[in-house]
């Protein structure tokens, strides 16, 4: 982008009363950001019908005054801004029908052309809901993939948090400008992200919390990846709407199932009942990515660590306990003395490590 175009994009990115539709249209129709504010009134109502003051901030030009702000904020070490026609602009949110035309990122810009999978979930998850978001997380980290999410409580940080941990790159959507953090809990969680991978939004600086834009992040959420991961969801969540958005555009939508007793189970019952994959392990994903998975891994995964390297302690006293012989839930649930819901959530994690494999009846053994 040139120097002289950024307050051209800051304010198209503002106009107000015009859709992410027009904005494209606009775009489609005119080829450049130059072009755009430099047609005439007649060329510019051809595509903005019914909106005049859109039309009429178009024809006085980049208001400077108002985009202090913004042009503040990208003065800083890390802030950016990512237009349609930037090589960094993630391809597959691209061919969506309605697009943002730009993206506010801090962070590593390059990050957002990764082979990206999406994983949402439950603001208030149950601890084996978190501990399979992190396994899930590390699993498809390793495989090369990008992990985006939505910064949230509960099932979005444990996402977020595991990718780093494994050294890779996370993704994280806002639904506020980039000038704040929401929910500010999660402020020492968004330096990391933006350290190690990006934050991005489609809200101008200084844009609050408002309730009717977190849906309208969720398309991004969705848009910019390959698939989309529900770990834990009531009926109602938001995590339903990513889901849907993610169906709608013709991405992947995976779902955990989880006990018919637990009312953060119900929304990933429903997700499957509609034609989400249901998935026990990351694998049951990379198979269904196959292609794009092994172009990932050949590109650009950090290497995985021989299996017993670093492994939690908790983990490998369990590991201790499973034989090469097959053994039920039951029998180490026993042995160990934990309780049945915490065995299950450490074995899966043993399993994506390739340390214990599910056999036939649902028993495990530990491999060669």
């Amino acid at each position: 982008m040139k120097p002289e175009e950024l307050p051209l994009w800051l304010s198209f990115n503002r106009l107000a009363g015009v859709s992410a539709r027009m904005n494209v249209a606009l775009l489609q129709r005119f080829g450049s950001i130059d072009s755009i504010f430099s047609a005439s009134r007649a060329q510019l109502n051809e595509v903005l019908t019914d909106v005049p003051q859109a039309v009429n901030a178009l024809l006085a030009g980049p208001d400077t005054a108002a985009l202090e702000s913004d042009l503040a904020w990208l003065a800083q070490d890390g802030c950016h801004l990512v237009t349609w026609f930037d090589e960094n602009y993630p391809p597959l949110l691209r061919q969506l029908a309605d697009p943002p035309i730009a993206l506010y990122v801090r962070g590593n810009p390059t990050r957002l052309v990764r082979p990206q999978i999406a994983i949402v979930g439950s603001r208030n998850p149950t601890p084996a809901g978190r501990e399979n978001a992190c396994a899930f997380a590390q699993a498809l980290t390793q495989a090369g993939f990008a992990i985006t999410s939505g910064l949230a409580l509960g099932i979005d940080g444990a996402a977020h948090q595991a990718a780093l941990e494994a050294g890779g790159t996370t993704i994280a959507v806002a639904a506020t400008g980039l000038d704040r953090v929401y929910p500010p809990r999660h402020r020492e969680l968004a330096h990391a992200i933006a350290a190690q991978g990006a934050l991005v939004s489609e809200f101008a600086i200084g844009t609050p919390p408002r309730a009717e834009n977190f849906p309208v992040r969720n398309r991004v959420i969705s848009g910019m990846s390959l698939g989309v991961l529900v770990v834990e969801a009531a009926l109602q969540s938001g995590s339903r709407i990513t889901a849907r958005l993610a169906a709608e555009q013709g991405r992947e939508v995976f779902a955990i199932p989880g006990s018919i007793h637990s009312p953060l189970a119900r929304g990933c019952h429903a997700l499957i009942r509609q034609g989400a994959k249901l998935v026990e392990t990351a694998q049951d994903i990379l198979e269904e990515l196959e292609p794009l998975a092994r172009v990932a891994i050949e590109s650009s995964a950090p290497a995985m660590p021989p299996p017993d390297r670093d492994l939690d302690p908790h983990l490998a006293e369990l590991l201790e306990c499973v034989g090469y012989d097959p053994m039920t839930v039951d029998a180490l649930v026993e042995r160990s003395g934990l309780t049945p819901d915490v065995v299950s959530s450490m074995l899966l994690q043993l399993e994506l490590r390739g340390l214990v494999a599910l056999g036939a009846g649902g028993n495990y053994s530990r491999t060669a």
